[in-house]
């Protein structure tokens, strides 16, 4: 179990283990489905669960200080790994909890451009479900999803409880403005939840347009134009006439013909 030492005596380091990651992780998880974001971070409330469940699960007492810099360790992987899997030739290993490169060609020439992934090429990262999910722009929710304890238990399920190393270690320092990318992943949480609030709405929708009603010629009309057919007279017209006031189209394709077809046209109808 974990204690805080004393290293200097202007400031305490917590060693933060793989269990009070696993914890804290799945209550973050938890609440970025539930929408729990805020402006600069998360919602006051999230903080509170974030301390109570590590206080009962690891016997670990904590406070928001401790969180936001252990958060801040979070967003730094997220941000180097997530930008290398992006690219062609990464992928990652769910086995050994690391970043996966195709050649080492590939890693030189990447991180030649990108000095801050140096000491990732073999760096285990551990509950990286997790941590990808609570900088995604989604909830978590849906086919194939994971709830927030098993995206916390991802990759730490076989694997024994350890000390972080001395680079993980989280200093109590006073607290400072959010980084500008804290400040990006708050405002894509603050719109997706306006979006959501959005289609989630009760107000009635505005009615349809009426539906626009068929044409339909009046049956004066046809029987006029019916008379003007040469010797189409007695029984044939009133034939005619029962025929081509049944269907619109019919009396349509009557009048696309030329005069003197149109009485033999009229004769083939069934």
């Amino acid at each position: 179990m974990a204690e805080p030492k004393n290293k200097k005596a202007s400031r305490t380091y917590l060693v933060w283990t793989n269990e009070m990651d696993t914890t804290l992780l799945s209550v973050l998880v938890d609440h970025h489905n539930r929408g729990d974001h805020a402006q600069n971070g998360w919602k006051p409330h999230v903080y509170n669960a974030c301390i109570k469940h590590v206080k009962e699960t690891c016997n670990i007492v904590i406070n928001k200080d401790k969180i936001v810099a252990r958060i801040k360790t979070f967003d730094k992987h997220y941000e180097v790994i997530n930008k290398m899997l992006s690219q062609s030739g990464f992928g990652w290993d769910w086995d050994k909890n690391m970043v996966s490169v195709d050649s080492d060609e590939v890693w030189a020439r990447y991180v030649e451009a990108n000095k801050d992934a140096a000491p990732y090429r073999y760096k285990e990262v551990k509950n990286w479900q997790a941590i990808s999910t609570i900088y995604s722009k989604d909830h978590a929710t849906g086919a194939g999803a994971r709830t927030g304890g098993e995206c916390a238990q991802v990759g730490s399920s076989s694997v024994p409880q350890v000390v972080v190393e001395d680079d993980e270690e989280t200093p109590e320092l006073p607290k400072k403005k959010q980084r500008t990318a804290d400040a990006i992943m708050s405002m894509v949480g603050e719109l997706r939840m306006t979006f959501e609030e959005a289609l989630n709405s009760t107000a009635p929708l505005p009615p349809p347009p009426p539906p626009t009603a068929p044409k339909v010629t009046p049956s004066s009309e046809i029987l006029v134009e019916l008379k003007k057919i040469p010797d189409l007279v007695g029984n044939e017209l009133l034939i005619a006439y029962g025929k081509v006031t049944a269907n619109e189209r019919t009396f349509e394709s009557l009048m696309a013909l030329p005069m003197e077809l149109r009485k033999a046209w009229l004769m083939t109808l069934p």
